[in-house]
C-alpha cells in the first residue's frame, strides 16, 4: 500500500553491427503494424454450447429449405 510498485527496466541498447537498410525496413514494418506476436494469433477456444447452437441452426435451415418443416 505504501510501497512503490516495481516496474520493468528499459534499456537503450545499440547493436554492434548496425545495418541502416535493415533498420529502415524494421521501422517501416513497425509503422504499418506488422508484428510477429504469436500470443495474439493463438486460437480462441469456443464454447461447446456455441457449436451446438450453430449445428442446430444449420440443421433447422436445411430442414426448412428441404420442405420437411
Amino acid at each position: 500500500m505504501f510501497l512503490k510498485k516495481p516496474t520493468h527496466r528499459v534499456f537503450d541498447y545499440t547493436p554492434r553491427f548496425y545495418d541502416p537498410e535493415k533498420d529502415e525496413e524494421e521501422r517501416r514494418k513497425r509503422r504499418l503494424g506488422f508484428r510477429r506476436n504469436r500470443k495474439l494469433k493463438s486460437k480462441r477456444v469456443r464454447s461447446p454450447l456455441v457449436w451446438l447452437l450453430f449445428v442446430l441452426f444449420v440443421l433447422y435451415l436445411y430442414l426448412k429449405l428441404a420442405g420437411i418443416i
